[in-house]
């Protein structure tokens, strides 16, 4: 039987699109499999606010932010937390990708007409001694048209493929199993789905219609992880978190279901790091949802103030924007259903940031007088959106009103106004004073000493209740999950391995199927801009690879 494909590409997405081009390059001819539609090409990097972790930047020169090699990579050590014997491979691959986003990935992503927006953000800040996990400088470049924006250029060089007769496109075609002949992995087989017209990121149907086997020299999964499939969330949830909260929203859309990744350790491959993922403590309900239980993540600036159910101020070093995990732990193992911030006009103005493309329509569109508009005053208009038709938003004139609104919100009485007042002025006295010590308060002085942070990001320190900056807002935030942090365990090469650590014969893994490279590139924690960029390097590397293999 012959081959209908030199190589078979299964998932979509960014790192599947970045496999294909490598492919398409090299001359090789590829089978491109997905189980949605063609309106979903581009996966889950559509939806994002476009993030993309570089180090020692023009743009970080440029704004007088000084990074190096060195300062990067003991930051992503020391964020990681590798503490594993399978984390050999990860760890290669994290000093891989940091060397990359040190070295050429910028003037690589230039070369394929990628431009940077000239403010880079700190997105997980470390903390302002240094100590503990995160990033030491801004390191957050935003990739100018977004998400759609990073995605452009793959897809067009997938269209270029199909047009040379280099790449067929299988949509509607889930891949069920991976067959050998002569012990190489060369064959897929799975069920043809009905044909489906769902718009982008929404479900789609999974009644099959028929049967597939295809064949080729060299197979590459790149399929995504299981954010979108709360069972495999909740049944890969760590005991060292405490148990996952009963509400979570979702950060991704439904196909995002992890099924391929059982497929692949049943035909041998080696699964790594399964209890690690990445999910963010700052979710809001959208308003105007395209998945189910679809959550937004609040991009959060370091003035808000944090408070559990109650209303208690989350302990010393739970900083908005800071330490994801750490504060992740700290709220589901103390069993809150969820959060607050408590944050006033001028604050949610700068500070308030909505990760995803379609949140961002300034910067996905690329509308030059649109983004200039952040930096005046006034709530931009996603903002604006939530805070008029959000479900968790509280706006109120005084903390009485604030108070009770909270109530109704959650639907319980468990914020008293009084407390919360005296809550809120203790904050005020620590954030006010230059001399404070506040973990908070150090955190945003030591922000505001960035030029583009300062500008653009982190307003001056003042008192919530200054009526002057009101009036005050509530939002409550849920956990939202996000990515997959283990994967399929690959070496250098995306070449998956078995459990006896070789090479499973004619397989490549890339993206979030591979931990982002190695089963677990990130570690315990990720330092942000990391995904879409993992996405794009390791699926370079998996292409790169099968190419040169057959």
């Amino acid at each position: 039987m012959g081959y209908d494909a030199d190589v078979i590409v299964i998932g979509a997405g960014l790192a599947g699109l970045v496999a294909v081009a490598e492919l398409v390059e090299a001359g090789r001819r590829v089978v491109l499999v997905d189980q949605e539609p063609e309106a979903s090409l581009g996966g889950q990097a559509h939806w994002s606010f476009g993030g993309l972790f570089l180090v020692d930047s023009p743009e970080q020169r440029r704004l007088g932010v000084r990074d190096s090699r060195e300062l990067a990579l003991a930051d992503w050590f020391a964020t990681a937390g590798f503490d594993r014997d399978e984390d050999r491979w990860p760890r290669r691959w994290a000093e891989a990708y940091v060397d990359f986003a040190a070295g050429e990935k910028r003037s690589w992503l230039r070369a394929h007409g990628i431009k940077i927006f000239p403010v880079v953000g700190w997105a997980e800040r470390g903390a302002a001694d240094g100590a503990g996990p995160g990033n030491s400088v801004p390191r957050f470049h935003i990739t100018w048209g977004t998400g759609p924006g990073v995605l452009a250029p793959f897809v067009r060089r997938l269209r270029e493929g199909v047009a040379r007769g280099l790449v067929e496109t299988r949509f509607r075609h889930r891949v069920t199993g991976l067959g050998r002949t002569a012990g190489v992995v060369d064959t897929v087989t799975g069920e043809v789905l009905v044909p489906s017209s769902a718009p982008r990121g929404t479900a789609s149907s999974r009644e099959a219609a028929g049967t597939f086997e295809l064949r080729a020299q060299a197979v590459v999964i790149t399929s995504g992880g299981i954010g979108g499939n709360a069972e495999l969330v909740r049944a890969n949830w760590p005991e060292r978190l405490g148990a996952p909260p009963e509400r979570l929203l979702t950060g991704v859309p439904a196909h995002v279901d992890g099924l391929m990744l059982g497929v692949a350790e049943r035909a041998g491959a080696r699964l790594i790091n399964r209890d690690r993922m990445w999910h963010y403590t700052e979710g809001i309900t959208n308003w105007d949802p395209i998945w189910p239980g679809h959550g937004i993540r609040v991009l959060p600036g370091p003035s808000s103030l944090w408070l559990d159910p109650a209303g208690r101020r989350l302990p010393a070093g739970h900083v908005p924007g800071a330490d994801t995990l750490g504060a992740l732990e700290h709220i589901t193992r103390a069993g809150h259903a969820h959060t607050w911030f408590v944050l006033n006009r001028r604050v949610i103005e700068k500070e308030f940031a909505l990760s995803g493309s379609e949140q961002n329509p300034d910067l996905t569109g690329k509308h030059v007088l649109e983004v200039l508009g952040r930096i005046r005053a006034g709530v931009p208009g996603p903002v604006r959106a939530f805070l008029d038709r959000g479900a968790d938003f509280v706006v109120a004139r005084d903390v009485e009103e604030l108070a009770a609104g909270m109530n109704r919100v959650a639907g319980d009485e468990a914020i008293d106004a009084a407390e919360l007042r005296r809550t809120i002025e203790a904050r005020d006295r620590e954030i006010t004073d230059p001399a404070g010590s506040d973990p908070q308060a150090l955190t945003i002085r030591h922000a505001r000493g960035f030029r583009g942070e300062r500008l653009a990001r982190v307003v001056p320190p003042h008192a919530l209740l200054d009526p002057k900056a009101g009036p005050l807002i509530a939002a409550r935030l849920s956990v939202l999950t996000r990515k997959t942090l283990g994967g399929l365990e690959t070496d250098l090469s995306s070449r998956v391995l078995t459990a006896g650590g070789e090479p499973l014969p004619g397989v490549y893994a890339a993206g979030e199927a591979a931990g982002f490279g190695g089963g677990g590139v990130h570690g315990y924690r990720s330092l942000e801009g990391t995904f879409l960029g993992g996405c794009l390097f390791s699926g370079r590397s998996a292409g790169r690879a099968a190419a040169g293999a057959v």
